[in-house]
């Protein structure tokens, strides 16, 4: 993996699609055997070398900051980056977060996304962006970008889905206005001047966008063990 110390987690979505349960917990706090998916994360993460991790919150934000504090019994420090209700979407709680994540690239993670990806594989952006692409299940076939060998591409056969892992240079964001915005519009602006790289990443992975999702990340846990 490239030397970087600063990760980003996201953390500030309402989560509609998993309620009644995030009436009243934040998507990233939902456990799998015990754990939050958010702490997943943070230790694959400082396994990584990570040591400083960026999360932001809007939805029961408070909840977030009391489970995870300074983040020292993780091994990191974590910083945190308070976003209005609705939240600012992800390119906007990007750029909001960036006087956090310094002037170096940096890697952002979803919160709500369950994998086993080594993030000691990732590569430092030759351009502005790196995306790890993941086999599309069945709930979004169609896929969001393609590979032309090493290089992310809007179009093209065999588009694969974006895993919500990503290492983003701070150009990515220059010249942005704060406030709401999408990250997609900003990386097809990029793949445009050829400035994304990516890789295909086939082990475990899951968007858990559902109750259903969830349960069955449980069960896989349970049968684990």
């Amino acid at each position: 993996m490239f030397r970087t110390m600063k990760a980003m987690i996201l953390a500030a979505g309402r989560g509609e699609r998993m309620r009644p349960l995030t009436d009243t917990m934040p998507k990233p706090l939902l456990e799998v055997d015990g754990k939050a998916l958010i702490e997943y994360h943070i230790e694959a993460l400082r396994r990584a070398g990570v040591e400083t991790l960026v999360v932001n919150h809007a939805h029961l934000g408070g909840r977030i900051k009391a489970a995870l504090g300074s983040g020292a019994r993780y091994g990191v420090r974590i910083l945190y980056s308070p976003e209005p209700e609705g939240a600012l979407d992800t390119g906007g709680g990007i750029h909001k977060a960036l006087p956090l994540l310094g002037d170096d690239p940096f890697i952002v993670v979803n919160g709500d996304i369950w994998t086993d990806y080594p993030f000691t594989s990732l590569s430092e952006p030759a351009g502005l962006a790196h995306l790890v692409l993941v086999d599309n299940p069945p709930h979004h076939a169609d896929g969001d970008f393609a590979l032309s060998g090493r290089e992310v591409v809007d179009d093209g056969e065999g588009a694969l889905t974006f895993s919500g892992i990503g290492v983003y240079r701070p150009a990515l964001f220059a010249e942005l206005a704060p406030g709401r915005f999408p990250l997609a519009p900003l990386l097809r602006r990029a793949m445009r001047e050829a400035a994304v790289t990516g890789e295909h990443y086939r082990g475990m992975w899951m968007d858990i966008g559902t109750p259903q999702r969830l349960e069955e990340i449980r069960r896989s846990a349970r049968d684990a063990v």
